[in-house]
């Protein structure tokens, strides 16, 4: 039976503070487990790689968070065959040295895979687990955004864009957590109205709830690999509004038609998001045909078994020094 060790964040399973990668982290060693390896967590604090490596045996296959690599790989790559799980390239020369020096690379997405030199990386996109089809209201007027509440994420678009519509009608949830940029969420809280909502951090089935209610879901990332969220909604049939960045384009996809399970927009372009659910809460010909699409979508989406068994095949190579 093959052994990987995996080095994930300590943080990893953080109620307050859930992420995409987090997520994805956990799924992957649920899954690998249920693949017959066996899986040997390493969760490891700023500062803390080095310990985590060293108690790794010769010739040991590690599964590598890129979130907490640094230059500790670097003395153990004769060592070790280490495979970096990239979930976000960042492009610096840290980072080059990095991925240049592990036995390998996975990303999650075509554009991160693109973004590592030398062709080395395979793609794993994330998985979903289909859900029960979302039925919507007959008005799409609930509206979800699901992400830490951080500059990143965008949400401030969100709300100037909502400033712009306030004669229709519509409601918005945002989800996540609130405590990772105070300053950030305090510019927030002077653009709030009676039709906006914080939750604060949701997982487990007050999350699946929150999708499970929604009509559209909008994605604001300035900069994003893949896209959880999106996935999340499209598992669903919940059609999808999101900035063109990243990996975002390659989650929302689209349907066996041919058809796109939602609408793009520009990073930081208020103005076009208004225009885009503007569209979408007065045109019920619109809502009709981005929810045939995204159930559509939904069929075609990702298994995490089959995420696992790219991710696999990876560490196989590695184990066997391919």
């Amino acid at each position: 039976m093959s052994v990987v060790h995996v080095v994930v964040p300590d943080g990893i399973d953080d109620p307050l503070h859930p992420s995409g990668g987090n997520a994805y982290d956990r799924r992957i060693c649920r899954e690998l487990a249920a693949l017959g390896w066996t899986v040997r967590e390493h969760r490891v604090a700023p500062s803390g790689l080095a310990r985590a490596l060293a108690s790794v045996p010769d010739h040991g296959v590690v599964l590598l968070d890129g979130l907490v690599a640094d230059e500790a790989v670097l003395p153990e790559t004769s060592r070790l065959r280490i495979v970096v799980l990239l979930h976000m390239p960042v492009g610096d020369h840290r980072e080059l040295a990095i991925l240049s020096a592990a036995a390998a690379v996975v990303t999650t997405s075509d554009w991160a895979r693109d973004r590592v030199p030398g062709g080395r990386a395979t793609v794993a996109a994330p998985g979903s687990d289909l859900a029960p089809l979302a039925t919507g209201s007959s008005s799409g007027v609930e509206l979800l955004c699901v992400g830490a509440v951080v500059r990143a994420k965008g949400q401030d678009v969100l709300l100037e864009a909502l400033g712009m519509i306030t004669h229709l009608d519509w409601r918005c949830t945002f989800v996540g957590a609130l405590d990772l940029d105070p300053g950030y969420v305090e510019e927030l809280r002077g653009q709030l109205t009676e039709r906006v909502s914080f939750t604060g951090a949701l997982t487990g089935s007050p999350l699946k709830a929150a999708f499970a209610t929604a009509d559209l879901v909008v994605s604001l990332s300035r900069r994003e690999s893949y896209g959880m969220s999106v996935i999340e909604a499209l598992a669903r049939g919940v059609p999808v509004v999101t900035t063109d960045v990243g990996g975002l384009p390659e989650a929302v996809g689209s349907a066996p038609d041919g058809s796109r399970p939602g609408l793009l927009f520009p990073a930081d372009d208020a103005q076009a998001l208004a225009a885009h659910i503007e569209h979408w809460l007065i045109d019920p010909r619109l809502r009709q045909e981005l929810r045939r699409s995204a159930a559509g979508r939904r069929e075609r989406l990702t298994s995490w078994v089959e995420t696992a068994r790219q991710v696999a095949g990876v560490l196989s190579d590695a184990h066997l020094g391919r």
